[in-house]
């Protein structure tokens, strides 16, 4: 990761780490770029943040004053960008949005030509370009000067596609979709009545200041409550950018990305569309995937935290599906990044082809208790390869065996080191993160428990 750029954008709060300066100076950067033997066309989306109009105007000033075309989605989805980057052959492709994060935060993700995340080497030298006190790219005049494309057209081709993604007629399936106040509002909807669904849709009423407020997929509860209350057949939760979705059954249950992947994956092996016969997971998701996935004989890989790193495993190798827990979930043969909308219409291929509901679905999957703790260090480094920190760890996973297991891992953004434990109970799991903690302490680079 660099300076501004992580795994998943340049993020931070609107006006204070992130300002429309650095839009600027990010949409001079691709204008001029992309733009050396051409005049190269861009395309922008944007949440419904309040800021995220400040920034759309920012990029594209910076894109058109380097003597490239700015072309504007408007309010729409991460997954909509890429898709709509790749199949109308721009040069690349901006989203404006700080996904599931608080209104008062944003962010600017970057995809290259075939919708995929850029890569480090571009960002590398955006984030030089950023910090030079001497502006070297030139600014275009005359009739070299780009200009900016109402392409709201575009989000209707990525609706379209949407309807054909699914594989079945919905059936008057009553559905629910939280859409967080966010880029989803509309889409969603019109995609699930396209489909037969008889939908209802809440937190749909974006203002600027409510996007993720209390709904949306890190917020659950209140669809949680709306499926129970009004005896729905099952409801969808997307976050800001819509590239996440978790489901809730019609008890009203939470299903997350871990049970959506066994259920999907399931599915797509008994249908022939497995070739790999592999799940690609982060290190972070529950145990009980794994033991869910070994027993009907599906494969899985482990990557790095970050979508991101899920996604280059399944191009290099060749998978079909992968994602998180938090319910970033890629089908590689409709998306090149999570997709909140096709995860859910692939979720209702699975209910309307087998005929049962959520719960007898995700049921299969018993997912194991979890605790985690976030514990400051002095050196996370160090700490992490301290011999009695290391001991400590190889006995915790001796004594849990095949029952479970122990995860330490260093936060990318913080003095921080995340100490985890699955087992068959919680007590276990506290058992386990706490003999690891007193290890850290004996260390010498322990600092507390935050």
């Amino acid at each position: 990761m660099g300076k501004y750029f992580g795994t998943d954008g340049f993020r931070g709060k609107a006006g204070v780490d992130l300002t429309a300066f650095h839009a600027f100076k990010i949409g001079r950067f691709l204008g001029y770029h992309y733009g050396k033997t051409k005049k190269a066309r861009i395309v922008i989306g944007k949440d419904t943040r309040l800021s995220s109009y400040m920034y759309e105007n920012a990029l594209a000033a910076g894109i058109a004053s380097s003597g490239s075309d700015a072309y504007l989605l408007h309010v729409t989805t991460t997954p909509c960008v890429s898709y709509i980057t790749r199949t109308e052959n721009f040069d690349c492709g901006v989203m404006i949005s700080a996904s599931h994060n608080p209104f008062y935060d944003n962010g600017i993700k970057l995809m290259n030509q075939d919708g995929e995340k850029m890569d480090d080497e571009t960002q590398d030298a955006i984030e030089e370009y950023i910090d030079s006190e001497v502006d070297t790219i030139p600014f275009a005049s005359e009739d070299k000067i780009g200009i900016a494309v109402d392409y709201y057209s575009g989000r209707n081709k990525y609706i379209g596609y949407l309807t054909k993604v699914a594989e079945n007629y919905f059936e008057d399936r009553k559905v629910v979709l939280d859409c967080s106040n966010g880029s989803a509002w509309m889409i969603g909807k019109a995609v699930f009545d396209a489909l037969g669904a008889k939908t209802t849709v809440i937190n749909c009423s974006p203002n600027g200041v409510n996007t993720n407020l209390n709904c949306g997929s890190t917020h659950i509860e209140g669809l949680q409550e709306y499926v129970k209350t009004h005896r729905v057949d099952v409801g969808f939760a997307f976050d800001g950018d819509a590239d996440r979705c978790l489901a809730v059954d019609e008890n009203g249950n939470v299903v997350d990305g871990d049970k959506i992947m066994y259920i999907c994956a399931k599915y797509m092996k008994l249908h022939d569309k497995l070739p790999s016969n592999t799940v690609v997971t982060t290190i972070m998701s529950n145990f009980g995937l794994y033991k869910a996935l070994d027993k009907i004989g599906i494969k899985y890989e482990k990557t790095a935290v970050g979508d991101r790193y899920v996604y280059e495993n399944m191009k290099e190798f060749d998978h079909m599906i992968g994602g998180e827990q938090s319910g970033h979930v890629i089908f590689r043969e409709y998306a090149r990044t999570g997709d909140g909308i096709v995860t859910a219409l692939k979720v209702m291929d699975v209910l309307i082809s087998t005929q049962l509901s959520l719960s007898v679905l995700a049921d299969e999957m018993v997912e194991y208790p979890q605790v985690l703790k976030n514990v400051i260090v002095d050196d996370k480094d160090a700490t992490m390869k301290d011999p009695k920190v290391l001991a400590q760890v190889e006995a915790c996973t001796k004594a849990l065996g095949d029952n479970g297991r122990v995860l330490l891992r260093k936060s990318g953004t913080e003095p921080v080191l995340r100490v985890m434990s699955e087992a068959g109970s919680h007590e276990e799991c506290e058992k386990q993160v706490d003999s690891i903690i007193d290890a850290m302490k004996a260390s010498g680079h322990f600092i507390k428990v935050r």
